[in-house]
């Protein structure tokens, strides 16, 4: 099976790479700089689950990109999606299956406006990973599963093509016969997380002991309302293991959107809060917690973009 992996940050070259490892035909589409990165230093994971080392790993750029392929595995942020569909068009071809690896369901819009509806699996993985500065993928804790299905829930010949292409790779991977479900509870999960720990600039833990143990819980409730209005009410177990997750003293948690406020990069905001929030049919949407963390990081974005633009035109004045 030839696979292509669209982007080779944290997550793609995390999966890409154990794919790699496993001795699985896979390419990387890539821009130049990650491409120059890659031919430089190779691909490299740092994990405790176990170190791997590649030098050149096999990339393809968009210009370059002729071939159809079986798999495309998706793993670019949302910021980038547009680009990336349009990047990876020409690798589609008629039997080709697109496993996308992003958060929310925003992107599934976007892809099935382009590809046949068909063509687009169901997916979602559980990965605490980062890039370290010289491009090395950094797996912080061990674990590292993936789930996908086809969006039906029916069984079929290609997902259990995939399966057996991911099985032998060193992670955790699992066909599922209700992936929508599962994505819209990860969604209801991540949503809930960003959304409280970006707008109070505080770990879990801190939030509780700052007298706010409800704050995170009535958030959860008001994600799951919006799931449960769309067909998919978040499961029991996982709705219990949510609410002890957000109400356990000394936490720690945070959510990836904090970090990158924290670093001054872009955030997934309409990504996974604002793409909520428009599917909510509560008619007191003005006055809810999910539109006031949206409105909170939406505020963030439009100060970065503002200094950014100041930045530009102050060096722009600077004689040379």
């Amino acid at each position: 099976m030839r696979i292509l992996v669209v982007g080779a940050g944290a997550v793609g070259g995390y999966f890409g790479g154990r794919l790699l490892q496993a001795k699985r035909d896979v390419t990387f589409l890539v821009r130049e700089r990650r491409s120059a990165q890659l031919r430089q230093s190779g691909l490299s994971i740092r994990s405790p689950t176990g170190d791997f080392d590649l030098p050149s790993p096999p990339t393809v750029q968009a210009g370059t990109l002729r071939q159809s392929f079986d798999l495309i595995l998706l793993a670019c942020k949302a910021n980038d999606l547009d680009a990336a569909i349009e990047s990876f068009t020409p690798a589609v071809g008629a039997h080709t299956a697109i496993l996308p690896l992003l958060n929310g369901m925003r992107h599934l819009d976007a892809l099935d406006a382009k590809f046949d509806r068909a063509t687009i699996l169901g997916g979602q993985c559980v990965i605490s990973a980062t890039l370290g500065p010289e491009g090395t993928i950094l797996h912080l804790n061990e674990i590292h599963r993936l789930a996908f299905g086809e969006r039906d829930g029916a069984p079929s010949v290609r997902a259990n093509a995939i399966l057996a292409e991911f099985s032998s790779a060193r992670f955790d991977a699992t066909l599922s016969d209700s992936i929508l479900q599962e994505m819209w509870e990860k969604w209801v999960f991540i949503a809930t997380a960003a959304g409280i720990t970006c707008l109070m600039r505080a770990t879990i833990g801190d939030i509780i002991a700052a007298n706010g143990p409800d704050l995170a819980s009535t958030l959860l409730d008001e994600c799951a309302d919006i799931a449960r209005s769309a067909g998919f009410a978040p499961r029991e177990a996982s709705l219990h293991r949510s609410r002890l997750m957000f109400t356990t003293a000394g936490s720690a948690l945070t959510a990836s959107m904090l970090r990158d406020i924290e670093r001054g990069s872009p955030t997934e905001a309409e990504q996974i809060l604002g793409d909520l929030l428009r599917r909510q049919v509560s008619q007191s949407t003005r006055t809810s917690l999910l539109h006031v963390a949206h409105a909170h990081v939406k505020a963030y974005e439009g100060r970065r973009a503002r200094e950014l633009a100041e930045q530009s035109a102050r060096k722009q004045r600077v004689p040379t």
